[in-house]
């Protein structure tokens, strides 16, 4: 396997392509109507998180969970990152057209800019929404689609994703069964999205919570998605921290061709200590398996990410 990051240097630029790009998408959903050719910036974004997912999809999830899960700080951009890309998986796992793909992740990018300072706000306010903020977030996602057709987006499946990524969808019985199919896609990915983001009024939950609350509450419509969604990123997605059995603290390194048993990078002992060099585990050897998964609050300790990362190009 070729390796993505054979130095610091190599390492720096891929976490400064990820920084950039959600800084460019945070600016076009803060400003959106001060932003130049809107719909050319979102398809160019979305081709430039492609970009960097094709070069290796472990070490993009990797860098997008550790984000995800790590600070509020811009978390309106982050979120819309990381349900994109979460959405152009999902897209692939269940076989979407090409059309039906890109509705689907425009909208993951563009569902909340009817909020965008308000989602940013909360994520770091203790306090529940005051009634005024309630009544942005009960409105923001049709809001957001008459926003998104001012802004010059025509495309029906995209409008419709995002005016319905909140609502219960038999109530929308006068969309087309695509433009349903991809509102119960971006429905679970948001929420499952947000579950595993910190906020000052909680922390994270672990990806493995997160998956089998969103499995656990899923209906007839977004049952598919969700299982979808599981086989794509695993139970535990590279990027998260998870107990091994043996006590020993690791965090998701890359997927594997067993499903929910992938490669670990084994960061600190079972006493507590950092190891000094982390270790490449392959929990599919049946040696020491993952006991359960942790949020990203509850590891508190700075780790090298370039180290781990180097791991990546040791597994088969």
């Amino acid at each position: 396997m070729t390796e993505l990051v054979a130095s610091e240097n190599d390492y720096e630029d891929l976490l400064g392509q990820w920084s950039d790009l959600e800084s460019g998408l945070g600016i076009i959903l803060s400003s959106p109507a001060n932003s130049r050719e809107f719909l050319h910036r979102v398809v160019q974004y979305d081709r430039w998180m492609q970009g960097l997912m094709t070069r290796d999809p472990d070490v993009g999830l990797y860098l997008l969970f550790q984000l995800a899960s790590n600070s509020p700080v811009g978390y309106s951009a982050s979120h819309a990152l990381v349900c994109a890309t979460l959405c152009h998986l999902v897209a692939q796992e269940l076989g979407l057209g090409g059309r039906q793909r890109d509705a689907l992740v425009y909208a993951a990018l563009t569902m909340n800019i009817a909020m965008t300072d308000l989602q940013d706000a909360l994520a770091n306010q203790a306090e529940k929404p005051s009634p005024p903020q309630q009544e942005v977030i009960h409105t923001h996602a049709l809001r957001g689609h008459e926003l998104l057709s001012g802004l010059g987006v025509s495309d029906p499946l995209w409008l419709a994703a995002v005016s319905c990524h909140h609502d219960d969808l038999p109530a929308k019985a006068q969309h087309t069964e695509d433009a349903v199919r991809l509102s119960a896609i971006l429905k679970v990915v948001d929420r499952y999205a947000a579950m595993i983001s910190p906020r000052m009024s909680r922390a994270g939950r672990t990806a493995t919570e997160s998956a089998r609350a969103v499995m656990a509450s899923a209906s007839a419509k977004s049952d598919e998605v969700a299982h979808a969604m599981v086989r794509t990123v695993g139970l535990c997605p590279p990027g998260t921290f998870v107990r091994m059995e043996s006590g020993e603290l690791a965090v998701v390194l890359r997927r594997s061709s067993v499903a929910n048993q992938p490669y670990v990078a084994v960061v600190g002992g079972a006493d507590g200590a950092l190891l000094r060099t982390p270790r490449l585990h392959r929990t599919a050897s049946g040696e020491s398996l993952i006991r359960t998964a942790l949020a990203a609050a509850a590891v508190q300790t700075n780790l090298n990410h370039f180290h781990i990362l180097r791991l990546a190009a040791q597994a088969d």
